[in-house]
């Protein structure tokens, strides 16, 4: 069976979604059948993949509640084969929470959920208050003066590190 990668993604904002379009072009440039799904579209069977990548962004916390209910539901089916999982959040743009072993979202994600991915990694998102609606521009901020981050609404700052994206789309073409 030729090899196939799936990406499904669930975002938020948009920066999901961008650091999944990037991913694609790296799995392409390295010769690997790749298709990308929203989890609103996606209806494959997954063993028709070889490899699968699950992103989410965050909100409010907590992981997108579709993807978690994907995850929970064909739990089986993702064992059975190569998986690697991603977060965004803004909480990443921190250096010391920006790993799956110091974040403090991606840790309670996997203490709520039995699954374990063969590969999790953790990028920071953008903010950008101006995209906002009117009432998580004002959880944002609130949450973002909590944590000592910038909350002027004129900020737009994109804290994904696109070096560590690259290298998370190398390592899912070697594994």
């Amino acid at each position: 069976m030729e090899s196939k990668i799936g990406i499904i993604y669930a975002s938020v904002d948009g920066q999901t979604l961008k650091i999944c379009n990037k991913l694609v072009t790296i799995l392409k440039k390295n010769k690997q059948n790749v298709t990308l799904f929203s989890i609103d579209d996606f209806n494959e069977d997954i063993t028709n993949f070889n490899k699968l990548i699950i992103g989410s962004s965050i909100r409010y916390g907590l992981h997108h509640k579709k993807i978690i209910d994907f995850i929970n539901t064909n739990k089986l089916k993702l064992d059975s084969i190569k998986t690697a999982f991603f977060s965004v959040n803004l909480v990443a743009r921190k250096p010391e929470k920006n790993t799956p072993t110091t974040n403090p979202y991606v840790i309670k994600f996997f203490k709520t959920i039995h699954w374990k991915p063969t590969i999790i990694e953790v990028f920071a998102g953008k903010l950008d208050y101006k995209k906002y609606p009117f009432f998580d521009r004002i959880m944002i901020q609130f949450i973002m003066w909590m944590t000592k981050g910038p909350t002027n609404t004129n900020t737009e700052i994109e804290y994904t590190n696109w070096g560590k994206v690259t290298k998370f789309g190398e390592k899912i073409s070697g594994f």
